[in-house]
């Protein structure tokens, strides 16, 4: 890895098999609705190593709840959670790699 922080921005239909050389990876999920949001987090989180950070932004209410107990199970941390008019907004850290 590199010094500084490396972002990649996707707007994936399906997360891609392996993401390499990136420290933070965006996910836009706006638009999907439960329980697509959750499901293509813990997809991308699976790819990500230890240490490397997701961001998550999706447009669905259901994902306050299920996001942050995704991570309850997989052991990641949710650094940081906002919400912006309808934008909800998940800053999370990829814990076991």
């Amino acid at each position: 890895m590199s010094a500084s922080p490396t972002l990649l921005y996707a707007r994936l239909k399906a997360p891609p098999k392996m993401i390499s050389g990136y420290s933070s990876v965006c996910l836009d999920l706006r638009g999907l609705n439960c329980p697509l949001p959750v499901l293509r987090t813990r997809k991308m989180l699976a790819r990500l190593a230890r240490g490397d950070r997701l961001i998550v932004e999706c447009t669905d209410p259901l994902a306050v709840v299920d996001i942050p107990h995704l991570l309850q199970e997989t052991g990641d941390t949710l650094e940081r959670q906002e919400a912006v008019n309808g934008l909800f907004i998940f800053h999370i850290k990829r814990g076991k790699g």
